[in-house]
């Protein structure tokens, strides 16, 4: 009998990578979500079950008689974990994702936090023993390690937590690269970038999360890992990657650098004021970089989404604290360089 996973969260961007990857490996996918994927991928060895993730009994039911791997792209909190602790007898492994998110400076100051008391200094690339925030309800990142600590306080020996940065891949909510594609269907010349566009937010494609989790059925493999691309580009040459994708072309303008936090112009999904850069884990192999992964992203954006409703297509991008595309302002600022 062939291996199964069970993905929870399985029609999102990060779910529907690992299902094709696990497909290549000869593994069954069950893939879970409140509803069927409006896109399934069309494979008899993919079955969609239609399921709460809070709802444990139901969730018992759906994994039943048991699966070799489950993979939780949906784990927010301590609950959640709670709820994999309890239906672990199912499960031979456990992987979830998490968030780099989850480190902080010598100051205290995160990521999450950085309009409101500062933009955080890491000194360095982050290793997995770096610091990091103290679990709680208050934030995303205190609830993730929240979540990260009861997993590994009730079913060490089984799981495998995955700290990825900056994620794309098609079928994302929150695509970030939306910020040039949209630029550049929209004919715009010039895009002006924040900080001359030379900071790095570690990039993570999907495919090495996939990776990853392949890598995660080992029982050797870390209970933490880093997950992200061999090397963090910068942001212009993040532009530059999706121009030559997208075929379409316009002139990068590096702003100088300012102390706001974000920058009233320039700011973008990458434009970070200091480097964000991971330790990759060597638990699994890379398989390309930014450059090399991104056109399946930029051609589901050109191809896939509507130019007018993107905020409906793409909540988490539409609910950024600034503006991403305010054009007037950019223009007059260009007019006066």
């Amino acid at each position: 009998m062939s291996n199964r996973i069970f993905i929870i969260g399985g029609g999102g961007q990060i779910g529907r990578a690992v299902a094709l990857k696990f497909l290549t490996l000869g593994w069954n996918v069950i893939s879970s979500g409140r509803k069927v994927p409006s896109e399934p991928i069309n494979n008899d060895r993919i079955r969609y079950v239609t399921v709460d993730r809070h709802d444990t009994q139901r969730m018992r039911e759906a994994i039943s008689p048991g699966v070799d791997l489950l993979l939780d792209c949906l784990s927010f909190d301590e609950s959640d974990s709670n709820q994999l602790v309890e239906l672990q007898d199912l499960v031979g492994r456990i992987c979830v994702i998490s968030s780099a998110s989850v480190y902080m400076d010598d100051q205290g100051r995160t990521l999450d936090e950085a309009s409101d008391f500062g933009f955080p200094d890491f000194g360095g690339p982050l290793n997995i023993d770096h610091r990091i925030v103290e679990p709680g309800p208050a934030t995303y990142s205190t609830r993730k390690v929240a979540m990260e600590l009861r997993l590994l306080s009730g079913a060490a020996e089984k799981s495998t937590i995955l700290r990825p940065c900056a994620i794309y891949g098609p079928h994302s909510k929150h695509a970030r690269e939306w910020f040039f594609v949209k630029r550049l269907l929209d004919g715009r010349k010039q895009i002006p970038l924040a900080y001359e566009g030379k900071t790095r937010f570690h990039t993570t494609s999907v495919k090495h999360i996939a990776q990853a989790v392949a890598a995660a059925i080992e029982s050797a493999t870390p209970s933490t890992m880093n997950v992200v691309d061999p090397q963090a580009p910068t942001t212009r040459e993040i532009g530059e990657a999706i121009m030559s994708a997208a075929g379409v072309y316009a002139e990068i303008i590096g702003l100088p650098v300012v102390d706001e936090y974000p920058p009233s112009v320039g700011a973008n999904p990458w434009g970070l004021k200091r480097d964000m850069i991971c330790v990759v884990s060597n638990a699994y192999s890379p398989i390309g970089e930014y450059g090399d992964l991104i056109k399946p992203t930029i051609d589901w954006l050109m191809s896939d989404l509507d130019l007018v409703d993107w905020k409906s297509e793409l909540p988490v991008l539409a609910a950024y604290p600034f503006s991403l595309f305010d054009y007037e302002k950019e223009d007059e600022l260009l007019r006066n360089l």
